[in-house]
């Protein structure tokens, strides 16, 4: 998918590209390429492969799941690594209140640099792991979306994530190809961490053989405070 592919697959959901945004697009790829060599932020390099499987991936959610991104709407992505998926949906929908948390310092970086060259606002960035975060009072349960893209299986990612959400708010699980085995590994968890699933749609993604599955969980009950546990935790003992 090179850019123009990109811009005309966005025109097929209603998403019109400005030359800024398409600009911010080229900007994000040249640095992501530049870092990349100092720092390891992807195994994917090559310009189609970057506007497929990292840029139009990460907004498979918006296209998806539109009625959860309202105006103004408050979004942590959880462990971004190099932005994905919360900077290419800010682009596309620049009120969105952006808080990534991230436990790479250098990683972090990275995404301080680009946010700046890209002129992006409201965005936070928060150094430390997920387990730490989620006990925090200054984001524990303070967002109305929480998101995460190929982190950690289920059961592990919901209580990285869902302690994050505020209660009536959405936690949107990226995840590639075949992931009901881990949707019915992690019921017991989601009932527990407070959430449910609303939806789990698979798709592929343009002119390639890319499946990918994108799980909406609903938050309808506070977390129990004991979640999430100790950092290293959930990693060795999920919640089944």
């Amino acid at each position: 998918m090179n850019p123009e592919q990109f811009v005309q697959e966005l025109s097929k959901y209603n998403f019109r590209l400005t030359d800024e945004q398409k600009k911010q697009f080229k900007l994000y790829f040249k640095d992501l390429l530049t870092a990349n060599e100092h720092v390891n932020l992807t195994r994917i390099t090559e310009e189609d492969d970057v506007y497929l499987k990292h840029f139009f991936d990460s907004l498979t959610p918006l296209f998806t799941f539109k009625k959860v991104f309202k105006e103004n709407t408050t979004l942590c992505d959880v462990g971004s690594g190099a932005g994905f998926p919360s900077l290419p949906l800010k682009i596309l929908q620049p009120t969105l209140r952006v808080t990534i948390v991230d436990s790479l310092a250098k990683r972090l970086t990275f995404l301080k640099g680009l946010i700046a060259e890209l002129n992006l606002q409201d965005v936070t960035l928060v150094h430390g792991r997920a387990e730490d975060v989620g006990q925090n009072k200054l984001y524990r349960e303070k967002f109305d979306i929480v998101t995460a893209r190929a982190v950690a299986k289920m059961p592990i990612l919901s209580e990285y994530c869902l302690p994050l959400v505020k209660k009536g708010g959405y936690f949107i699980a990226l995840k590639g190809p075949k992931a009901d085995d881990e949707l019915k590994d992690s019921q017991k968890a989601l009932a527990v961490l407070g959430g449910k699933v609303i939806s789990s749609k698979t798709l592929t993604l343009p002119d390639s053989d890319e499946e990918r599955t994108l799980i909406l969980v609903q938050k309808d009950k506070l977390t129990p405070k004991k979640y999430p546990r100790q950092a290293g935790t959930p990693h060795r003992k999920p919640i089944h």
